[in-house]
Parts: structure tokens; sequence; C-alpha cells
């Protein structure tokens, strides 16, 4: 499994639709569901929650949960489901995590998270990974998250995604929770130099092709977060530059190659806005970026979308000075 560049699991953002997308742009990039409870796993409909296009490969399912039982059920089926790896979500900062006890709140619990991992170990040959913060409230030091990491490694677990903020429960919301904590880097470098045998990959904040190549230079891999959503196009350049990739389409091509899908989506019910609604970055700096906003905007993501629109899209793009070209 490659996992030098991937992109995050990101709530309302990298669900089926988004990761078709974003595979039309890299072939290289390791993608990630959304975070997925092991509960509604178990108790619901297991097709709408898992089912992907194979178009998406590769693809890790992130789970999250606090039960070994359920995780390890979990695990197994979404093996079966055909999925590359499996990821257990330590970081998430919702609300609802301490209540449900999913997340970060389970850094306070490293005995139960590594009970959790080993039973999943047991029920998939897939590879089990973590993802997790720094730490979370008052507890951020170094050693913390070394002990933390020491007792997962103890179960067998190899790679480690860990963003490089720690988390502030009850007190701050998901979305500051992204941006107020202070990104430590240092603590993630000194990981991997404490564990040089052990897989250490590193979130928070990256945004450019040269913050990558500098990560890459102390580190193991770099999970990419909300650049990859808004600018979508990032990974262009991360094929170009990291994967030494130039047959890469431009961003013209991406929609002309996601227009099938989106025809093929419509006959199954799904709406044009649960595809669309993701694309409106694709232009981000470029010529006629705004028109091609306010185009979607008004067009094609709202719940009610007119799916006849799609056949004239390309016209929009063609003939507002959207840019075609591929840098």
């Amino acid at each position: 499994m490659n996992r030098k560049i991937s992109v995050a699991p990101m709530m309302d953002c990298t669900d089926r639709h988004e990761r078709f997308f974003l595979r039309l742009i890299s072939k290289n990039t390791l993608l990630y569901t959304e975070m997925i409870v092991d509960e509604a796993i178990s108790r619901g409909d297991k097709k709408k929650l898992l089912e992907f296009n194979i178009n998406e490969k590769p693809v890790a399912l992130q789970l999250g949960g606090s039960s070994p039982k359920l995780l390890a059920e979990a695990a197994k089926i979404g093996e079966d489901f055909g999925y590359d790896e499996i990821n257990l979500n330590l970081g998430c900062p919702s609300k609802k995590v301490e209540k449900n006890k999913f997340g970060v709140c389970l850094m306070k619990e490293p005995n139960l998270v590594a009970d959790c991992l080993i039973k999943m170990q047991a029920s998939t040959n897939l590879p089990v990974t973590i993802k997790t913060r720094i730490g979370y409230d008052d507890v951020e030091d170094y050693e913390n998250l070394h002990n933390f990491i020491s007792i997962l490694k103890s179960t067998g677990v190899k790679t480690f995604i860990i963003h490089a903020r720690k988390a502030i429960l009850g007190k701050f919301t998901p979305k500051q929770n992204l941006n107020i904590p202070p990104l430590k880097y240092d603590y993630v470098y000194k990981l991997k130099n404490d564990f040089p045998n052990d897989e250490i990959i590193i979130n928070g904040g990256i945004t450019k092709v040269d913050e990558i190549h500098s990560h890459l230079n102390k580190t193991d891999g770099v999970m990419i977060g909300r650049a990859a959503y808004h600018t979508p196009y990032l990974l262009a350049d991360i094929e170009r530059e990291i994967f030494e990739n130039n047959n890469i389409p431009s961003r013209q091509e991406v929609i002309e190659n996601l227009i099938p899908y989106i025809k093929q989506e419509i006959k199954k019910g799904t709406r044009l806005n649960q595809i669309m609604r993701h694309t409106l970055g694709l232009f981000h700096g470029q010529s006629g970026a705004s028109y091609w906003k306010k185009y979607l905007s008004k067009n094609m993501c709202v719940r009610d979308a007119d799916i006849q629109k799609i056949d004239h899209i390309m016209d929009k793009v063609k003939f507002n000075n959207i840019s075609n070209t591929v840098s």
C-alpha cells in the first residue's frame, strides 16, 4: 500500500462521489471514506453505507467506535466490500465523541483502543491503521503521545497518521479544532525518529507541494485535508511533482470524464447536486473560476437541479473563459 500521499477522511466531504471525482485527477493518491460508525454498519444498510465504485481504488475505510466486537465485525465487512485498508478514527473532536465514545476522546483510554485494534486485526487480512492527534485539552506533552503510540504499536499496528494539533473537547467546535490549536509538526518528526521502523504520516494545515516535499524528508507520508477538497486540482500538481506522472487530464477533461458517471448515478436515483457540489473548487485560481462557482451554485448545487443542464455544461466551460490548461 502506497501511503506517500493521501486525502484525509472528512465528514460531509469524502463520500463516494468526491472520491470518484478526485480519482479522475490523481491515480496514485490514497483516498479515505468519511468516518462510518461501527454501530451504523452493524445495524444499518451496509450497501448504502459501504458500496463504492471500483475506480475509486485504492480506498481505505475509516471506522469510528470503541466496541472491540463491533469494530472487528465492521472491519471484516469492510474487507468483504473490497476496501484496501481499515483505519480507526482516534482524532475526531466532534461534541458527540465523548457521549458516543469514539474519536479523540479515546486517547484517554489507550488500553481500550489496544483491545479494539487486536480484535480488528484478528478479523481481517487488511492492514489496520490509526489516525489520531498529538493530544487533547491540557494533555499535549510529547511523552504522553509517545506512550500512547507505544501501546498501540504493541498490538501489531504499524501505520500511524498524526494530525499535528491537539483537540479541545467541549470548548471548541470541530471547525475551531481545525484552526485554533497550534500545529506542532516537530512532535510528528520526533515520532518518526523514535519509531523508525513504523510508518508515520503527517497531517494538518498542509496546502502546497513544496510543504509536502519538506514533510516527506522527515516522515513517511503526507495526508492532505481541506486543501484537497477546496482546491482539488492540487492533486494534479502532486501527481506531477511527487509521483512524476505527467499523464494528467486538464480540468476540462476531468469534467468531461465525470459526465458519464453523473448520468449513470442519476439513473440510480442520485441527485445531481450530490455530485456536482464536490467540483466547486476545480477551477480555483483560473480565469473564469468565479463564473464556474456561480453557475454551479445556481444550477447544479441545488436539491432540485435540472439534470438536462449536464449536457450543456461543457459549453459553459468552453464559452465562458474558464481555463482549459493543465497547469
